[in-house]
Protein backbone atom coordinates (compact mmCIF):
# COMPACT_ATOMS: atom_id res chain seq x y z
CA UNK A 1 0.00 0.00 0.00
CA UNK A 2 3.00 2.30 -0.23
CA UNK A 3 2.02 5.76 -1.46
CA UNK A 4 5.38 7.54 -1.46
CA UNK A 5 5.41 9.39 1.85
CA UNK A 6 8.97 10.57 2.30
CA UNK A 7 8.87 11.99 5.86
CA UNK A 8 7.49 10.77 9.17
CA UNK A 9 5.73 14.13 9.56
CA UNK A 10 3.93 13.47 6.27
CA UNK A 11 2.67 10.12 7.66
CA UNK A 12 1.11 12.01 10.57
CA UNK A 13 -0.39 14.65 8.28
CA UNK A 14 -1.91 11.83 6.19
CA UNK A 15 -3.36 10.36 9.41
CA UNK A 16 -4.98 13.70 10.29
CA UNK A 17 -6.45 14.39 6.88
CA UNK A 18 -7.66 10.81 6.33
CA UNK A 19 -9.49 10.84 9.67
CA UNK A 20 -11.10 14.19 8.87
CA UNK A 21 -12.12 12.92 5.41
CA UNK A 22 -13.15 9.51 6.84
CA UNK A 23 -11.17 7.95 4.00
CA UNK A 24 -10.27 4.43 5.16
CA UNK A 25 -8.04 3.63 2.18
CA UNK A 26 -6.05 6.83 2.59
CA UNK A 27 -5.76 6.18 6.33
CA UNK A 28 -4.60 2.58 5.83
CA UNK A 29 -2.15 3.52 3.06
CA UNK A 30 0.59 4.38 5.56
CA UNK A 31 0.30 1.13 7.56
CA UNK A 32 2.48 -1.90 6.85
CA UNK A 33 0.80 -5.18 5.92
CA UNK A 34 2.19 -6.73 9.13
CA UNK A 35 1.02 -3.87 11.38
CA UNK A 36 0.73 -4.62 15.11
CA UNK A 37 -1.50 -2.26 17.08
CA UNK A 38 -2.37 -1.93 20.75
CA UNK A 39 -5.48 0.24 20.94
CA UNK A 40 -7.59 1.74 23.74
CA UNK A 41 -10.94 0.78 22.22
CA UNK A 42 -12.91 -2.37 21.61
CA UNK A 43 -10.59 -4.96 20.23
CA UNK A 44 -7.48 -3.89 22.11
CA UNK A 45 -5.02 -5.56 19.72
CA UNK A 46 -4.87 -5.81 15.94
CA UNK A 47 -2.35 -7.89 14.05
CA UNK A 48 -2.12 -7.42 10.31
CA UNK A 49 -3.69 -4.91 7.97
CA UNK A 50 -6.92 -6.94 7.51
CA UNK A 51 -7.69 -6.84 11.22
CA UNK A 52 -6.84 -3.15 11.40
CA UNK A 53 -8.93 -2.42 8.28
CA UNK A 54 -12.04 -3.86 10.00
CA UNK A 55 -11.53 -1.59 13.02
CA UNK A 56 -10.94 1.50 10.89
CA UNK A 57 -14.00 0.88 8.71
CA UNK A 58 -16.19 0.38 11.79
CA UNK A 59 -14.76 3.59 13.31
CA UNK A 60 -15.35 5.69 10.20
CA UNK A 61 -18.81 4.18 9.58
CA UNK A 62 -19.82 5.06 13.14
CA UNK A 63 -18.71 8.65 12.63
CA UNK A 64 -20.50 8.87 9.30
CA UNK A 65 -23.77 7.42 10.64
CA UNK A 66 -23.80 9.96 13.45
CA UNK A 67 -22.93 12.83 11.07
CA UNK A 68 -19.74 13.60 13.01
CA UNK A 69 -16.50 15.05 11.72
CA UNK A 70 -13.34 14.21 13.64
CA UNK A 71 -10.37 16.53 13.82
CA UNK A 72 -6.99 15.30 15.04
CA UNK A 73 -4.13 17.26 16.60
CA UNK A 74 -0.68 16.02 17.60
CA UNK A 75 0.86 17.74 20.63
CA UNK A 76 4.30 17.36 22.22
CA UNK A 77 5.46 15.45 19.15
CA UNK A 78 8.90 13.84 19.25
CA UNK A 79 10.28 12.06 16.18
CA UNK A 80 13.49 10.02 16.18
CA UNK A 81 14.64 8.46 12.95
CA UNK A 82 17.57 7.00 11.11
CA UNK A 83 17.80 5.78 7.54
CA UNK A 84 15.18 3.01 7.71
CA UNK A 85 13.58 3.03 11.17
CA UNK A 86 11.76 5.75 13.11
CA UNK A 87 9.53 6.21 16.10
CA UNK A 88 7.31 9.05 17.17
CA UNK A 89 5.46 9.71 20.39
CA UNK A 90 2.92 12.38 21.19
CA UNK A 91 -0.42 13.28 22.68
CA UNK A 92 -3.20 12.89 20.11
CA UNK A 93 -6.39 14.86 20.62
CA UNK A 94 -9.54 13.79 18.81
CA UNK A 95 -12.35 16.37 18.67
CA UNK A 96 -15.73 15.37 17.24
CA UNK A 97 -17.89 18.04 15.62
CA UNK A 98 -21.33 18.00 14.10
CA UNK A 99 -20.64 19.00 10.53
CA UNK A 100 -23.39 21.61 10.11
CA UNK A 101 -23.34 23.80 12.08
CA UNK A 102 -19.88 23.17 13.48
CA UNK A 103 -20.77 22.13 17.01
CA UNK A 104 -18.15 20.54 19.28
CA UNK A 105 -19.57 17.27 20.65
CA UNK A 106 -16.72 15.62 22.53
CA UNK A 107 -12.96 15.57 22.93
CA UNK A 108 -10.36 13.14 24.18
CA UNK A 109 -6.60 12.92 24.31
CA UNK A 110 -4.65 9.67 24.11
CA UNK A 111 -0.94 8.96 24.31
CA UNK A 112 0.44 7.44 21.09
CA UNK A 113 3.68 5.81 20.05
CA UNK A 114 4.30 4.96 16.40
CA UNK A 115 7.04 2.66 15.13
CA UNK A 116 7.84 3.08 11.44
CA UNK A 117 10.13 1.62 8.82
CA UNK A 118 11.05 2.81 5.37
CA UNK A 119 9.96 0.53 2.53
CA UNK A 120 10.74 1.51 -1.07
CA UNK A 121 11.56 5.07 0.05
CA UNK A 122 8.22 5.48 1.84
CA UNK A 123 7.57 5.47 5.59
CA UNK A 124 5.05 2.92 6.87
CA UNK A 125 3.67 2.51 10.38
CA UNK A 126 4.61 -0.98 11.62
CA UNK A 127 3.54 -0.59 15.24
CA UNK A 128 1.09 1.74 16.97
CA UNK A 129 0.32 1.89 20.67
CA UNK A 130 -2.32 4.15 22.17
CA UNK A 131 -2.92 4.42 25.88
CA UNK A 132 -4.59 6.41 28.61
CA UNK A 133 -3.50 6.94 32.19
CA UNK A 134 -5.83 5.17 34.63
CA UNK A 135 -7.28 6.78 37.74
CA UNK A 136 -6.26 4.27 40.42
CA UNK A 137 -9.25 5.13 42.62
CA UNK A 138 -11.93 4.62 39.97
CA UNK A 139 -10.17 2.31 37.51
CA UNK A 140 -11.33 4.58 34.67
CA UNK A 141 -9.27 6.10 31.89
CA UNK A 142 -8.40 9.79 32.11
CA UNK A 143 -9.14 11.15 28.64
CA UNK A 144 -8.17 14.81 28.70
CA UNK A 145 -4.83 15.07 30.45
CA UNK A 146 -2.03 16.88 28.69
Amino acid sequence: MTIGISTVQDVLENYKSAVYEQDAEKFLSTYAADIHIYDCWGKWESRGISSWRQNVIEWFNGLSEEGDVLKVDFDDLTIEENTNVAFAHCAVTFVAYREKPEEKLREMTNRFTFGLRKVNESWLITHEHSSLPIDMKTGKGMFNLK
